[in-house]
């Protein structure tokens, strides 16, 4: 979900030729799996294009990527974890803490997994929420990297 909404902002900014952006979970339990279905059932109506395929995060990515997105404390727990060096912990960042209406004590986005459509409904308000943010600080970022 996460992928579609910000790859959407992406695309929208002008900036899909130079910004990549992807997905990958901590486990490999749904690895190959399409979106679930509810996830679809909520990105469609709201205009969101998706073809996802579930797959592992490898830590030997931490090379090739500038900035790595979790969605709640435990993944970022297990993306620092598989960082190889400080500087690639350093990349690792929660999507709601570029969110300036999320309180510092709720800053996780909450996994719907295991609940209604309502749950797919709230993450989606939740990425929503934070995506201009995380836009400005990619945008600040591009500016500061040299060419």
């Amino acid at each position: 979900m996460a992928e579609s909404v910000f790859r959407a902002r992406v695309t929208e900014a002008g900036l899909d030729g130079l910004v990549e952006v992807d997905s990958a979970g901590t486990g490999g339990w749904h690895e190959g799996d399409g979106a679930d279905p509810r996830t679809v059932a909520v990105l469609e109506p709201a205009g969101y294009a998706q073809n996802h395929r579930a797959r592992q995060f490898r830590s030997s990515w931490f090379a090739r990527l500038d900035l790595v997105i979790a969605l709640d404390a435990g993944h970022l727990r297990d993306l620092r974890d598989l960082a190889p060096t400080p500087q690639d912990t350093a990349k690792v960042r929660l999507l709601r803490s570029y969110d300036p209406s999320a309180a510092a004590s709720d800053t996780d986005v909450p996994d719907p997994y295991y609940g209604s459509l309502d749950g797919f409904e709230e993450c989606l308000e939740l990425v929503e929420a934070a995506s201009p943010g995380l836009l400005d600080a990619v945008r600040e970022a591009m500016k500061e990297t040299p060419a």
